[in-house]
């Protein structure tokens, strides 16, 4: 009786036990399917996977964000350009990311804060950006963006996504964001004009030995009549340099997400003397800005020319057709005119002078039959001034 007792007893503890463990397990099976993490992660960006080598650095050091995330609750800095995607899977969850190295940034280590517990973040970890790679590659190349997350102090692994690091001549104009809209980016185009290279001074002492000016005042004669002279002295020595056009444009880059248009380099440019209405029109501009003359990028459909204000004031402006400095065929231009035949015998100051006010004269018709598009939500039309305010917010690339 005594031994039946007994084992009734450790029965009972026995099946104590095993209620207890049945209630562990079940309990530890929904704490790791509701509670634990999903360790997923997405790697991600605003541009359909495609990095603008001049667009971090003309913003590297302003507090212009001028690719803009059209996603809701992102952390971090949009600036990076990378970003990865992932739910949390708890209230105030301890996010860490670590950026493997690549030949165009340093290994880096990010830590973030989510909020609230099953709501989708996009965060934007730091990238130690390489700029003199940047600023260097002439061409696009694919990366391999690694990213390895921890939740909580949880390993969730890491990640790889193919990315394609365009070159530097190649200026972003626009993007298709995720709220389906699309945002232009023309401010970018002043990235490439670069007041400060150092071969400006060259040209403007070729451009002083013309004795066309004996000074670049800027507007600090106060006779528009003198700055038109300034400009006028830039022009000629440019035609002097025996500039040729040259219709490339177009970039390599195939994609609906993102569009972009090949620019020359100031540098390129002017070593290679070959222009089209873009390169010609950022290479001038950056000439203007160097004697302190405020330009003007303008941009009509399959076309770009340049202007310049005329008074501090901003009250009077020109404009010029760049592509003819350039040995170009003038009927094109003014076929009823003949200019070609009436420049034979004339000297070479005589012929730059004609075409500079050609050029204005031209110039100057084509931007009053679009005036009024400009400013509207038109993305084919720009009018961009390059004055002291857009360097508040697009830098020059420095090349």
């Amino acid at each position: 009786m005594i031994s039946l007792k007994i084992e009734i007893k450790s029965w009972k503890k026995f099946l104590l036990f095993f209620l207890v463990v049945t209630i562990l397990a079940a309990g530890g099976y929904w704490a790791t399917r509701w509670v634990m993490p999903t360790q997923e992660f997405e790697i991600t960006d605003d541009l359909g996977g495609n990095i603008f080598p001049s667009a971090i650095l003309s913003t590297a050091t302003t507090d212009a964000m001028i690719i803009k995330p059209t996603i809701k609750n992102y952390l971090g800095n949009p600036k990076s350009g990378l970003a990865l995607k992932l739910t949390s899977p708890s209230e105030n969850c301890r996010i860490q990311v670590t950026v493997a190295e690549t030949p165009f940034y340093r290994t880096s280590v990010s830590e973030f804060v989510l909020p609230k517990k099953g709501t989708e973040y996009t965060i934007y970890p730091d990238i130690i950006w390489n700029y003199d790679k940047l600023r260097n590659n002439e061409q696009a190349t694919p990366i391999n963006v690694v990213m390895q997350v921890s939740a909580n102090n949880q390993d969730w692994g890491q990640n790889i996504k193919i990315f394609s690091m365009r070159s530097i001549n190649e200026c972003l104009l626009g993007y298709l964001g995720k709220d389906n809209k699309y945002h232009t980016t023309y401010e970018f185009f002043a990235a490439y004009v670069n007041e400060e290279n150092p071969l400006i001074d060259e040209v403007l002492r070729e451009a002083l030995n013309t004795k066309i000016v004996n000074r670049f005042l800027g507007y600090q004669s106060k006779q528009p009549a003198y700055v038109d002279k300034q400009v006028y002295a830039l022009w000629n020595v440019l035609q002097k340099r025996n500039f040729r056009y040259s219709s490339i444009s177009y970039s390599s880059l195939s994609s609906n997400v993102v569009f972009s248009q090949r620019v020359r380099t100031f540098e390129d440019a002017l070593k290679s003397s070959q222009i089209n209405c873009v390169d010609g029109s950022v290479l001038f501009a950056s000439l203007l800005r160097a004697i302190n003359i405020d330009p003007v990028l303008v941009r009509v459909p399959g076309h770009m020319f340049v202007g310049y204000y005329t008074d501090k004031g901003h009250k009077e402006i020109n404009f010029l057709e760049t592509t003819m400095i350039g040995d170009v065929d003038m009927d094109e231009f003014f076929p009823e005119e003949k200019l070609d035949s009436t420049m034979v015998g004339k000297s070479q100051n005589e012929v730059s002078r004609i075409a500079f006010e050609k050029s204005k004269e031209y110039a100057n018709k084509k931007y009053q039959s679009y005036k009024n598009l400009f400013g509207t939500d038109n993305k084919n039309y720009m009018f961009l001034e390059i004055s002291r305010n857009i360097r508040k917010t697009i830098q020059t690339i420095g090349k």
